[in-house]
């Protein structure tokens, strides 16, 4: 032994008939752990976009919505969901605004959280088709907790059609040109 050595390491490969030393838990768990990952993320690319059906498209705007709060990256995923005639009277209304107070809002900023409410707590959702448009019903626990939404079908993905209310003419004060 060489000074300063306590013991000598052996390589078990070499003495015929030994045992190897045990592969350290890193890396016995590394190909279970690679193959659950795999299964993982396998799954998640089969998963369908919540917007593939009117009614998936209803339930998760309720569930944005209802996370909105103010945060605009929120507020941005909800509008996304919404109908172009939606989002372009959002935008309008956001324009208008704009140019009322000089400041620039985004048209998702239009969506006020504390003007979502919840008026029951939905326990279904059941969709009614008729070719790019659809009725999705909201139905709750009590007999008068139920509610009607439109949906239409517009780049390859069901929106939600929320009837807002037209905007009225601009009017234009006597000598502002």
């Amino acid at each position: 032994m060489r000074p300063g050595r306590a013991f000598t390491r052996t390589d078990a490969r070499a003495t015929p008939g030994a045992r190897s030393m045990p592969k350290p838990l890193s890396a016995r768990l590394a190909v279970p752990l690679l193959a659950a990952t795999l299964l993982v993320t396998a799954a998640g690319c089969n998963r369908r976009p919540a917007n593939a059906s009117p009614d998936g498209a209803v339930r998760e705007l309720v569930e944005r919505l209802r996370l909105v709060n103010g945060d605009p990256a929120t507020a941005k995923s909800a509008f996304e969901l919404l109908s172009k005639r939606a989002r372009t009277n959002l935008a309008e209304r956001a324009q208008r605004y704009s140019a009322a107070s000089g400041k620039t809002i985004a048209p998702e900023a239009m969506i006020v959280p504390s003007r979502f409410v919840v008026r029951f707590e939905p326990q279904r959702y059941a969709a009614q088709i008729s070719g790019n448009h659809a009725l999705v019903e909201i139905i709750g626990l009590g007999p008068g907790d139920r509610a009607q939404v439109a949906c239409v079908f517009e780049d390859e993905a069901w929106r939600v059609d929320l009837p807002f209310p037209p905007l009225p003419p601009v009017q234009v004060r006597p000598g502002n040109n």
